[in-house]
């Protein structure tokens, strides 16, 4: 995840270079059931409104949480399918916070309501998320049900309203771009506390639906409408947190943005972006599936590490005797093409690796969803990696 706000204030106030701290474990996201009563264009577990066999009981599923806690994972964001459709949800949750986690709940909104909405609030989440594709039809189309978007909204506005952190997650296509700025506004307008930008990912439905991925240009266009609308949040004051995920060339594109607009703090923003450290798969961000089966992140569903009812996960998770574990746990990640030529690498790691994955076969080649130029990476074009000096405007003011 690449929190753009985050470095807003550090433009607003720099704050010193201090050593880099790893987290005590990787955030697990966890799909904790399949069922789902939508069948969204691009969703990457490929769920359906049936049940699926097999799924962790409730006990093995406190077994597992267990030796999460004791690894050292600080963050289990529960998800699905629609976990509001996992009858022992709330006993899970409340097994979760017990035990010290923070506790997300990754949702599609329609199943909160006034019925509910006070055993969510009394569960605690750290932050409820709920997807919106669009507004009004747009929303409908990919979520393939009328009236998707009102019933979302509606629980958006009953969990802020129940005292929630909650934020709007939004995934970026042709098809639905041109809405971005009102999604935005709605955010506002809503007093919604976070927009989260995801780029399309090559998995599940997410994959067969790849030629949709928003063109380069557009991702462009859509990256300097957030950058520009999270400075002009902290200019304002505005308690307002907006992420971007799935393209760790977005920190990249900001030096670009911060190169434009300040100069002056351009080595200072590279530090911190170096120190970030980009894409974390396989590394401090992990995945286990509704049958139990430990992924790299959520889109390596069709790679299995192994399964925690053979092994904890605990164990999974140091062993790199998975050829593309030990790939995404090694620094530098060896990778080719504009990737590894990319005098930026050590900012955006490498980028996502299932997405070159999905499209050439190998994980190891360039990430095709890069939108940067040639130029603004310093790829020349033979595979190796080129350390570019950066542009910094007062160095051609003082010629």
């Amino acid at each position: 995840m690449f929190r753009v706000s985050q470095f807003m204030r550090e433009i607003a106030y720099p704050t010193p270079m201090g050593p880099r701290r790893e987290p005590s474990g990787p955030v697990v996201i966890w799909n904790l059931i399949r069922r789902c009563n939508l069948n969204c264009k691009h969703c990457y577990t490929v769920s359906a409104d049936t049940d699926f066999k097999g799924e962790l009981a409730t006990e093995e599923v406190f077994t597992v949480m267990d030796d999460l806690k004791a690894y050292g994972v600080p963050a289990l964001i529960l998800s699905g399918g629609e976990p509001l459709l996992r009858p022992d949800i709330f006993e899970i949750t409340a097994r979760a916070k017990a035990l010290g986690f923070y506790v997300g709940l990754s949702t599609n909104g329609t199943l909160i309501n006034d019925t509910n909405i006070g055993v969510i609030a009394a569960a605690g989440y750290d932050y409820v998320g709920i997807s919106l594709d669009g507004i009004g039809a747009t929303h409908d189309g990919f979520r393939r049900k009328e009236g998707a978007f009102d019933a979302s909204l509606r629980a958006a506005r009953l969990c802020r309203d129940a005292g929630l952190k909650i934020g709007i997650r939004f995934t970026l296509t042709l098809e639905n771009a041109h809405q971005l700025p009102d999604l935005l506004t709605l955010c506002e307008e809503e007093r919604i506390d976070r927009f989260y930008l995801s780029h399309l990912n090559y998995a599940g439905r997410g994959n067969r639906n790849r030629t949709e991925d928003a063109h380069l240009e557009t991702t462009r266009r859509a990256m300097d409408l957030l950058f520009d609308q999270a400075w002009e949040y902290e200019q304002n004051g505005l308690e307002k947190e907006i992420v971007t995920g799935n393209n760790d060339a977005d920190g990249v594109y900001l030096l670009h943005w911060v190169r434009r607009n300040f100069p002056e703090l351009e080595d200072h923003i590279r530090a911190k972006l170096v120190q970030w450290g980009g894409n974390s798969s396989g590394v401090n961000v992990a995945n286990i599936d509704n049958l139990g089966n430990v992924h790299p992140d959520t889109m390596w569903w069709h790679h299995t590490l192994d399964n925690v009812r053979q092994r904890p996960f605990s164990e999974i998770w140091e062993d790199t005797a998975d050829p593309l574990m030990a790939g995404l746990k090694r620094r530098p990640r060896l990778v080719g093409g504009r990737c590894g030529g990319c005098g930026h690498f050590d900012i955006c790691g490498g980028n996502t690796r299932v997405r070159a994955q999905q499209v050439t076969g190998d994980p190891w080649a360039e990430d095709p969803a890069c939108y940067l130029t040639d130029g603004e990476i310093g790829f020349e074009g033979d595979g190796a990696r080129i350390r570019v000096t950066p542009y910094r405007k007062r160095d051609h003011e003082a010629a």
